[in-house]
């Protein structure tokens, strides 16, 4: 059996809390936070770290907890009860953090707090008939939210600039989720992919699941890389 992901671990132990917290896709959407938050002429560090850490708890464990417990799409071995444990703490802590930012920036952080939280379970655990688990809504949480929130957590305004980059953000998370769900879809659930591609010239190459997935998860490994470094350079540009 392939494994779920190609950045996922054999099952057991530890590893399964490595592949639990997709690392490559958690840096990619935290380096949507960055980006909206260099926007701003001067960037605030202690802000930026603040809504980082937020994401982080958030997104990168309360999210792929509540995923992992609506199927087991990574086949991890983690207890039910810690996976549960892992969504709650992470929750709370990113509304603490968030209230706390709110409290020193605006107030109106409130919305993105309330935004958020609705949205994480919404989206892992398929409410509503699964409404909010699609590609629009994988666009808007997994890449405008966050970089709309990064920028708004350095002044408390919403303007242009940062409105424009967070469409952005939501185009490359779009982009993304183009890429991986067929991924997912050969890695997750199919038993066999058969067939050949035939040319003009009479060559024949077989079609298996290296040929259907060589090509998109490749594009994956170098982006997620491209992103991080990208926001790593405008964050240290924008150091004070």
């Amino acid at each position: 059996m392939s494994r779920p992901s190609f950045y996922a671990l054999q099952p057991g132990g530890v590893r399964d809390y490595w592949t639990l917290l997709h690392p490559p896709y958690t840096l990619w959407h935290l380096s949507f936070v960055a980006l909206g938050a260099c926007v701003v002429d001067t960037l605030e560090p202690r802000y930026l770290v603040m809504a980082l850490v937020a994401f982080f708890l958030a997104v990168g464990i309360a999210a792929h907890a509540l995923d992992e417990l609506h199927g087991r799409p990574l086949r991890t071995q983690i207890p039910r009860s810690v996976l549960l444990a892992l969504a709650a703490l992470g929750l709370i802590g990113a509304l603490v953090m968030g209230v706390y930012g709110a409290s020193i920036v605006s107030w109106w952080g409130l919305v993105f707090i309330a935004i958020g939280g609705f949205l994480v379970p919404a989206y892992n655990l398929e409410w509503f008939d699964g409404r909010f688990h699609t590609d629009l809504w994988f666009a808007v949480m997994w890449g405008g939210f966050p970089a709309l929130a990064g920028g708004f957590a350095q002044t408390g305004r919403i303007d242009v600039p940062i409105v424009l980059v967070s469409v952005g953000c939501g185009y490359v998370a779009a982009a993304q989720r183009r890429l991986s769900t067929p991924v997912r879809s050969i890695r997750r659930r199919a038993t066999a992919v058969t067939g050949e591609i035939t040319y003009e010239d009479g060559t024949r190459v077989p079609i298996d699941t290296a040929a259907m997935t060589l090509a998109p998860e490749g594009a994956l490994r170098l982006l997620w890389i491209a992103m991080v470094l990208l926001a790593a350079g405008l964050v240290i540009t924008r150091w004070p």
